[in-house]
C-alpha cells in the first residue's frame, strides 16, 4: 500500500510499515491541496491537525484511496458518512490513548485545586505569592462528575476514586457493573447540580454541553475540566462565569478553534491551559502507532 501520514506518527510504527513492504510518505497538506493528494494513496493516517471534509473527499472520489485512519479517539475531523458512501473505510484507535488523556484530566484537576499553573507562572516572574495561592483545596472527598463514561471517562473515574473522590457519571447507555459505593450513574441534570468538579469525556455533540444555562445550574465555585472536544464548551459563557466567580477554575486542553485565538480565556489566571496534548505521551504514541499498523495489515 501507499500510505500518507499527514500529522506525524511513531517512528517505530513507520519503520514497521516500511519493513512490511509499504511505501510511507510523511507530508502535511493544506485543505485546498489535500483532496488531490489523497488520490495518489491507498490509505491516509491523520491526527487532529488534518481535517478530511466532503470537499476533499469529492476530489479524491473514485481514486485509489480506500482507508482513512484517525490516530486517536474521535473522528469528528472526518466527514465519516460521506467517506463511507464513497466506499472509503474510516477507522480510529480508541484504546491507545485512554490512559494518557485520563491522567492529563486528573493533572488538570490538581492544577486547578492548587493553583499550580498560575503560581508556577508567577515564580518565573520572580514573585513569591504564597499568600495569594495558599488557599487551595484537596480533591479527596470531593464529588467528581464525569460526562461520558466510556474508555477515557471510566479511567478518569477509576483514578479519581483511587485518590478518595466520589464519582457520579452521566452516560447515555450506562453499564450497571461499573457502579460501586464510590461511583454511581445519574442524570446529566443531577450531575450538573451535585458535582464539585465536572470533567468532559464525550465526543462533540453538536451543541455545547457547558453553556450559560447549564453553568447556572451548577454549584458556586465549580471546577470544569475539558479534555474531550472544544465544541463541548461555550467559551464566552465559561469566561463570563470565571470572571463572576461562579466557576472557580477550569482546566482546558481543547478549544473551539485550534490553535486558539481566545487569549482572554487561555491566559485567564483561573485557567490551566494546554495546547491539546492529551494523547501526547511516548507510551500512547507507541500504542497508537502499533494499533495503526494492525489496522493497515488487517485491512
Amino acid at each position: 500500500m501507499r500510505i500518507l501520514v499527514t500529522d506525524g506518527m511513531d517512528k517505530s510504527a513507520i519503520a514497521t510499515l516500511k519493513a512490511n513492504g509499504h511505501e510511507v510518505v510523511e507530508q502535511f497538506y493544506e485543505p485546498d491541496a489535500l483532496g488531490q493528494a489523497l488520490r495518489d494513496f491507498d490509505a491516509v493516517v491523520i491526527r487532529s491537525a488534518t481535517k478530511i471534509r466532503k470537499a476533499q473527499l469529492e476530489v479524491a472520489k473514485d481514486s485509489r484511496l480506500k482507508l482513512i485512519i484517525r490516530g486517536g479517539v474521535g473522528v469528528d475531523n472526518i466527514d465519516v458518512k460521506d467517506a463511507e458512501a464513497m466506499g472509503i473505510t474510516v477507522r480510529n484507535t480508541p484504546n491507545a490513548s485512554s490512559n494518557a488523556v485520563a491522567e492529563l484530566a486528573i493533572g488538570l484537576m490538581f492544577s486547578c485545586a492548587r493553583y499550580i499553573s498560575i503560581a508556577g507562572h508567577t515564580m518565573r516572574e520572580g514573585k513569591w505569592e504564597k499568600k495569594t495561592y495558599g488557599k487551595g483545596f484537596e480533591l479527596g472527598g470531593k464529588t467528581l462528575g464525569v460526562i461520558g463514561y466510556g474508555r477515557i471517562g471510566k479511567r478518569i473515574g477509576d483514578i479519581a476514586q483511587g485518590i478518595g473522590m466520589n464519582v457520579i457519571a452521566y452516560q447515555r447507555h450506562p453499564k450497571p457493573e461499573y457502579e460501586c459505593e464510590t461511583m454511581h450513574f445519574v442524570s446529566q441534570e443531577e450531575l450538573m447540580a451535585k458535582a464539585d468538579i465536572i470533567a468532559l469525556s464525550t465526543p462533540a455533540l453538536g451543541e455545547p454541553i457547558i453553556n450559560a444555562n447549564t453553568i447556572a445550574s451548577m454549584k458556586d465555585g465549580v471546577v470544569i475540566i475539558n479534555t474531550s472536544r472544544g465544541a463541548n464548551i461555550d467559551e464566552n459563557a465559561l469566561l463570563e462565569a470565571l470572571n463572576s466567580g461562579k466557576v472557580r477554575a477550569a482546566g482546558l486542553d481543547v478549544w473551539t478553534e485550534e490553535p486558539t485565538k481566545n487569549e482572554a480565556l487561555s491566559t485567564h489566571p483561573a485557567v490551566s491551559a494546554l495546547p491539546h496534548i492529551g494523547a501526547s505521551t511516548s507510551e500512547a504514541q507507541k500504542r497508537i502507532g502499533s494499533e495503526i499498523v494492525s489496522i493497515i495489515e488487517s485491512f
